[in-house]
């Protein structure tokens, strides 16, 4: 059976004898001879022909099909998260004044009525606001479980949960993103998630190189190529111009999830002294690396001295790419689906005719 490197050589007329000479010609590339390729010629002219790289190709496909429900979660939820900070603002209420005119209640009232609404609690936090007239926030715990009410603080009514769901949603979206919801276990399968995302994007870039003769096809999309080409130079394309932030992503994701390595690793190339204190280059690599993540300085866009334009052009950067590696998730499944699952459907369909 040919290979696909000769088939498609065949199509255009070219004879299996004179393929195979060339089969031989890239592959003999340890040998010194003026009419052979060494391998760094064979990967620059035909990449195709190299088994290094259809190796590659098989790990690439098939870990991003592992993983790629995972990636396709941890890209969405990052991306939206970058606006964690405007998400919270949009989810917050206005404070709820009470309207009574009688007078406020101590907090030894507030425990009794609150107790009384809920028997078999006891108070676990009793937090006014500076506006002595605004719900008073009450805790309530009985075994696990612990209740987040608001009180009026005049009356003493149950005003309701003193977490919005919206502010709810966003902290459990946050919970998914760092943790899987499952604490620290999941910080650990996080980090090990990034190493995976790595190994895409190492092995995304040796294939992604198409040779030197066609090499800026990988650049751009390009027309009247039909959707099964434009998928591929679509998941070409991305996973070039996205490759910078991908990395930056999942080199700060392993750290997040393994800070104390990292830490580890900065004392030991570069110790701590009385006269370094503060001034550590390690220091300042850690730093930058956890805040390149999230793309902001305490809310705000790197580059950026306060909110406005700069700010949200920032972090729509990082959110948009951001998006790169589910974008490349869902191309490589189209592309898998058509290349491999379909045909594999379509033959097991196809009637066997007896003999």
């Amino acid at each position: 059976m040919l290979d696909p490197f000769v088939t498609n050589f065949r199509s255009e007329g070219i004879k299996t004898e004179v393929l195979t000479e060339l089969r031989v010609y890239c592959s003999l590339s340890l040998v010194s001879g003026s009419n052979q390729l060494t391998v760094w010629q064979c990967w620059l002219r035909q990449p195709q022909k190299i088994p290094l790289r259809r190796a590659l190709f098989q790990v690439h496909l098939w870990s991003g099909l592992a993983v790629g429900v995972y990636i396709l979660m941890i890209s969405v939820t990052g991306s939206v998260l970058v606006y964690r900070n405007e998400l919270y603002r949009a989810a917050t209420p206005e404070p709820i004044i009470s309207k009574s005119s009688g007078p406020r209640l101590t907090n030894d009232q507030l425990t009794e009525t609150a107790t009384r609404l809920y028997p078999g609690y006891r108070i676990l936090k009793l937090g006014r606001a500076v506006d002595l007239d605004e719900a008073v926030d009450v805790w309530l715990q009985r075994d696990d479980e612990i209740k987040k009410r608001l009180f009026d603080p005049r009356t003493g009514v149950d005003l309701g949960d003193s977490i919005p769901i919206g502010i709810w949603l966003v902290s459990k979206l946050l919970d998914l993103h760092d943790n899987l919801f499952a604490g620290e276990r999941g910080r650990k399968v996080n980090g090990v998630g990034a190493l995976v995302v790595l190994t895409l994007a190492t092995t995304g870039l040796v294939i992604w190189w198409p040779g030197t003769k066609t090499w800026r096809r990988g650049f751009s999309l390009h027309r009247g190529v039909g959707w099964k080409r434009l998928t591929w130079d679509l998941h070409s394309m991305i996973g070039f111009w996205s490759l910078g932030f991908t990395l930056v992503f999942v080199v700060s994701g392993i750290y997040l999830a393994n800070p104390e390595l990292f830490q580890d690793i900065g004392d030991r190339l570069d110790p701590l002294t009385a006269a370094n204190a503060g001034l550590r280059v390690s220091d300042r690599v850690i730093y930058w690396v956890a805040i390149l993540h999230f793309g902001r300085i305490n809310g705000i866009g790197i580059p950026c001295s306060g909110p406005g334009l700069c700010d949200q052009t920032t972090k729509a950067i990082w959110a948009i790419f951001g998006l790169a590696p589910a974008a490349m998730f869902v191309t490589g499944a189209i592309m898998w689906w058509n290349r491999v699952l379909r045909p594999r459907l379509a033959s097991a369909r196809r009637p066997v005719v007896e003999m």
